[in-house]
């Protein structure tokens, strides 16, 4: 590739992802420092960040409108990962979520967001300016479709819902019409008593939990101890290392799906607010790089970026401060785990190759 193309690469865009993830990896040390078998996650944790920046790399460096020739193959090879699952995966925790390749374990569901970015991003570029006709929507929707219900029923109601309301930030920049929002708004209700009546016991109990606690009080435990955490943590927190509920194992989960507890805890609003700007300003970043993309399919890459970061952000500390049910849905860039991280680096590399080639697709118009 043209060496001029990484006179565009985004320094402030990976300087914000890069002290997102210091931010995590310092706070995984942080909450597993006094238990023996998780003390040195946090090392585990700076090992994939640095595959996850080789492979951000090459993505990048990969013009990203190849894409479009294997959107096909990338779609089929997702779908049968996802069905593969349901066959060799062991059950863990009630669920089925996880390949083993021996040398590290992955989680298609991850992938399967960054591969249905790509794949609706093409069919809604195709159908640039006519997204408002009811054929193109449903076609659209179609392709979906097989890939959000093999993540369903994992199951895994969070993925799922990412996965969803970003196809549907996607199509909104898309152009689709007022009228068949509307529709989807009134086909939701219907949709939303089957997913009830379909989900797994566990999930319905999360949701009964949600709207009523003292159905389960020991179910409820975790979510009482997060509320704690980040309510005593007060304006500058307890200190780095000494949150009691964090050190004292009354949180569980505590470098996962509950990293958020642990910095309200210990560093406080400050904290906290240090972070939500982080987040802010790294979604920011990747909307300016679809304001500056060439083409739709850029631009929309970028949107299903910035959505899939967003709405997962706001899953993870919905979560935390108990305004959501319970999903097990990691923080981006800051939760500990390979897949989620690595799969995070992959979609800035996706938007750094948008960045990286505007300029040749002016010239191309010219």
């Amino acid at each position: 590739m043209d060496r001029r193309s990484w006179r565009q690469f985004d320094l402030v865009l990976i300087g914000i992802v890069i002290l997102l993830i210091l931010y995590g990896i310092i706070m995984i040390y942080s909450a597993n420092q006094n238990q023996e078998d998780l003390r040195d996650l946090w090392w585990t944790q700076i090992g994939r960040a640095a595959l996850g920046f080789v492979v951000m790399v090459v993505v990048a460096s990969i013009d990203y409108r190849y894409y479009v020739s294997f959107y096909k193959l990338f779609y089929f090879i997702i779908v049968a990962l996802l069905g593969i699952i349901f066959i060799v995966a062991e059950l863990t925790l009630g669920t089925k979520r996880w390949l083993d390749f021996s040398l590290f374990p992955v989680q298609p569901s991850e992938l399967a967001k960054i591969v249905m970015v790509i794949v609706s991003a093409k069919i809604m570029a195709d159908h640039d300016g006519e997204m408002d006709k009811l054929r193109n929507l449903f076609t659209s929707i179609l392709i979906l479709l097989p890939p959000l219900l093999l993540i369903y029923f994992q199951p895994d109601l969070g993925t799922t819902v990412i996965l969803g309301v970003t196809w549907f930030a996607m199509a909104l920049m898309s152009g689709i019409s007022l009228f068949h929002v509307l529709l989807m708004g009134i086909g939701s209700i219907p949709l939303s008593v089957l997913m009830y009546l379909t989900m797994a016991d566990y999930q319905r109990e999360r949701l009964l939990l949600f709207f009523d606690p003292s159905h389960d009080q020991e179910a409820y435990f975790n979510i009482r101890q997060a509320l704690i955490s980040i309510g005593s943590g007060g304006i500058v927190g307890k200190g780095f290392g000494i949150g009691t509920q964090n050190q004292l194992h009354f949180l569980r989960v505590r470098h996962t799906d509950f990293i958020f507890s642990v910095i309200g805890e210990e560093l406080g609003l400050v904290g906290s607010l240090l972070l939500f700007g982080l987040i802010i300003a790294l979604i920011w970043r990747i909307m300016r790089a679809s304001d500056l993309a060439g083409d739709a399919f850029g631009r929309l890459i970028c949107v299903g970026v910035a959505a899939v970061i967003f709405f997962q952000s706001i899953i993870n500390l919905g979560v935390n401060l108990g305004l959501l049910p319970v999903t097990g849905t990691p923080l981006p860039f800051v939760s500990y785990g390979g897949s989620s991280l690595i799969a995070f680096l992959i979609s800035v590399g996706l938007v750094q190759s948008v960045l990286m080639r505007r300029k040749s697709l002016d010239f191309e118009r010219v």
